[in-house]
This record gives structure tokens, C-alpha cells and sequence, in this order.
């Protein structure tokens, strides 16, 4: 007779960082508006051009100023959202006393500079 095998599975619990699924959320709701109000205008516009209130060319400029207004819109959020970040990353890695590529690059140029001092002192020798 054959055994039955019983496997157990392990629920692994993720550890998820608070401040990073609060961003995630955020962006997801912002991309489900975005998405939400471009399809709604869309459906504007059709109606107007089907209503001969306006012309279908005049239509579908309407439709790629408003894409264009959104994805200039999308890159000042995105940069904004990315500055912000970056600042709280060197918040949070001058709190836990960890140097930023910033800190790197000054002490890079100092030795750079000492470097340059000694070898001058050098040759004059």
C-alpha cells in the first residue's frame, strides 16, 4: 500500500518596508485616476464629434494636447517624487551614520588634492 506524503507548506511572511508600500500605493491610485479621467475625456470628445459640436480633427487635437499636457504632468510628478525620495534616503542614511555618494565625492576630491600637494612637494625636493 502506498504512503501518503504530507507536505507542509511554510507561509512565508514578506516583510514589506512601510514607507515603500505607502509610495506604491500612492502611485498605483494616482496611475488608476490618470487613467480613469483620460478615458472619461475621451468619451467627451466622442460624444461632442459624434453631436457635430465639433470636428473630428479638432477632436483628436483636443485628445493629444490633453495626452501631451498629462505625460508633461507625469514627468514633473515623477521628478518631484524622485527628489523627495532622494532627500529622505539622506535623511535616513545621515541618521544611521552611513556616508552619501555626495560625502564620497568631497573626500574623493580632497585626496585628490592632498595627492596633488605631495607630489608637488616631492619634486621640489
Amino acid at each position: 500500500m502506498a504512503e501518503k506524503i504530507q507536505i507542509e507548506e511554510e507561509a512565508v511572511e514578506e516583510t514589506k518596508n512601510p514607507f515603500v508600500e505607502g509610495v506604491r500605493r500612492v502611485l498605483l491610485a494616482g496611475v488608476g485616476v490618470v487613467s480613469m479621467a483620460q478615458d472619461e475625456a475621451e468619451k467627451f470628445v466622442h460624444k461632442l464629434i459624434e453631436k457635430g459640436e465639433i470636428a473630428e480633427k479638432d477632436g483628436r487635437s483636443l485628445l493629444n494636447d490633453l495626452a501631451e499636457n498629462r505625460k508633461q504632468r507625469a514627468q514633473e510628478s515623477g521628478k518631484r517624487v524622485s527628489d523627495e525620495l532622494e532627500k529622505r534616503m539622506e535623511g535616513l542614511l545621515n541618521r544611521m551614520n552611513i556616508p552619501t555618494k555626495s560625502d564620497i565625492e568631497q573626500l574623493s576630491n580632497k585626496v585628490a588634492e592632498l595627492t596633488k600637494k605631495i607630489d608637488t612637494l616631492k619634486e621640489q625636493k
